[in-house]
C-alpha cells in the first residue's frame, strides 16, 4: 500500500493535477462554491443495466460542508430527501403523512439502487417505504463512527485498545439518534446476541490497524458531505469517509467497508462509488484525486485505484444516462423490478410483483402519452 500520504510526503509517479487558475488541492475541500441554477429539461433515454438522494434547493449554496460525525452519514441516507426511511422514522408533510417527491439528485447509494432494481429505487426514493434496521448495516455505522472519532485523539494515542473502548459510547449515541436500531436485539433478553454483535464490531475495528496506521495519518476531512451540480443541472451528493491531502496537494479518497472485498471481476462495481466521489471533487476543485482507496475490514483487504480524467468523464456520461432513465420512469410511472439474488434481503417483498405483491398507488403525476403515439 502506498504510504506516501501517511508519511505526509508527495505521492509518487504522477504530478499534481491542479488546473492553472484553479484553487490548489491544499485549499479546504469545505470552501463554499456557488451552484448554478438547475437545468429545466432533461431528455429521457433507455435505462442502463445495473449507487439518489434529493436536494431541492436551486439557489446558490455551499456545495461542500463538513458533517459533524458518522450520524451525519446516517442522517443523509435516512432523510426524507434520500428516500430511505427507517421503521419508526417520520418523513412527512405538515399533516403527518409521508409526502412523495420527484427525485432531484443522485448519490452513489441511490444510483446503485436504481441499477440494481428500478422498483427498489421507487420504493425508497419516491414512496419512501419504511425499512427495518439491518444488523450488518448498523454494525457498519457503528464501526464508521468509531474510526471517525478515533482521530479526535492525538496521533500517539490512536491505538487499537482506545478504538475498541470507543465502541460502547458510540453504540449509546447511535441508539439515541436512531432508536429503531434497538429492535435488532428486542428478542435478546440475556444480551448474548448483542454481546456477539459488539464483539464482531471490535474485531473489525482491530483489523483496521493491520491495514492502516492512524498514528501516521492526519485526515484533511472526515465524514465529508459533498455536493455539486453539473452543467446539465444534475445534482450529485454523498458523504466521503475520509480525505487525505499530501503537502504536495495530492488527494486520496478513502472509504471503509465492513464487508469482504469483492472478487476481481466485480471490482469495477465496487469502485463506482469512489469514482462518483472523485467526479464530485474534480467538478468542485478541478483536481483529479491521486488515489481511491477501499478498506475492507471484513476480509482485511485494501483495494486501490488511481483515476485519470477519462475515468471521471466516463462516470459522468454514465450518470447522465442513468438520470435520464430515472427521469423517464418518474414521468411515466413505469418502475420495473429486476429480480436478482439480492431480492432475498429486500424489505419490500410484500409490495413487489415478483413476490405476488402490489406496489402502492403511484403518488406522482404520470405524463400523458404524446398525441400520435401508441
Amino acid at each position: 500500500m502506498d504510504s506516501s500520504i501517511e508519511d505526509a510526503g508527495a505521492l509518487p509517479d504522477r504530478a499534481e493535477q491542479t488546473d492553472p487558475g484553479e484553487a490548489p488541492a491544499t485549499a479546504p475541500l469545505s470552501a463554499p462554491v456557488p451552484v448554478p441554477s438547475p437545468s429545466t429539461a432533461v431528455e429521457a433515454t433507455g435505462a442502463p443495466p445495473r449507487s439518489a438522494d434529493a436536494s431541492s434547493a436551486s439557489e446558490a449554496s455551499p456545495v461542500v460542508a463538513e458533517c459533524p460525525g458518522s450520524e451525519a452519514s446516517s442522517a443523509l441516507e435516512a432523510s426524507p430527501e434520500s428516500g430511505v426511511v427507517p421503521v419508526g422514522a417520520v418523513a412527512a408533510g405538515a399533516g403527518g403523512e409521508r409526502v412523495a417527491m420527484a427525485p432531484t439528485s443522485l448519490s452513489p447509494s441511490r444510483a446503485g439502487d436504481f441499477m440494481q432494481c428500478p422498483l427498489l429505487y421507487r420504493f425508497r426514493v419516491i414512496d419512501r417505504l419504511p425499512e427495518k434496521p439491518s444488523a450488518a448495516a448498523t454494525r457498519g455505522t457503528l464501526v464508521h463512527a468509531v474510526l471517525e472519532r478515533l482521530f479526535d485523539a492525538p496521533a500517539a494515542e490512536r491505538t487499537a485498545p482506545r478504538a475498541k473502548a470507543l465502541i460502547p459510547g458510540q453504540w449509546d449515541r447511535l441508539r439515541e439518534s436512531r432508536p429503531e436500531v434497538t429492535e435488532l436485539f428486542a428478542d435478546d433478553p440475556e444480551g448474548e446476541r448483542l454481546a456477539g454483535w459488539l464483539a464482531e464490531a471490535e474485531r473489525l475495528v482491530e483489523r483496521w490497524f493491520t491495514l492502516e496506521d492512524p498514528t501516521r495519518l492526519e485526515p484533511a476531512e472526515r465524514e465529508l458531505f459533498v455536493e455539486t451540480e453539473l452543467e446539465s443541472g444534475l445534482r450529485l451528493r454523498g458523504i466521503i469517509d475520509r480525505v487525505d491531502v499530501a503537502p504536495t496537494g495530492e488527494v486520496r479518497i478513502v472509504d471503509y467497508k465492513t464487508g469482504k472485498a469483492p472478487r476481481p471481476e466485480y471490482s469495477e462495481g465496487a469502485l463506482f462509488q469512489m469514482k462518483f466521489y472523485a467526479l464530485v471533487v474534480w467538478r468542485l476543485k478541478r483536481v483529479v484525486p491521486r488515489r481511491l482507496q477501499l478498506v475492507y475490514l471484513g476480509s482485511g483487504d485494501v483495494l486501490t485505484y488511481d483515476p485519470v480524467l477519462a475515468d471521471l468523464e466516463r462516470v459522468e456520461r454514465k450518470l447522465h444516462a442513468l438520470w435520464d432513465a430515472i427521469r423517464q420512469a418518474t414521468e411515466t410511472g413505469e418502475w420495473r423490478p429486476r429480480p436478482t439474488k439480492l431480492c432475498g434481503w429486500c424489505d419490500h417483498q410484500a409490495h413487489c410483483p415478483e413476490f405476488g405483491g402490489t406496489p402502492p398507488p403511484y403518488p406522482l403525476p404520470v405524463r400523458a402519452p404524446e398525441s400520435g403515439t401508441v
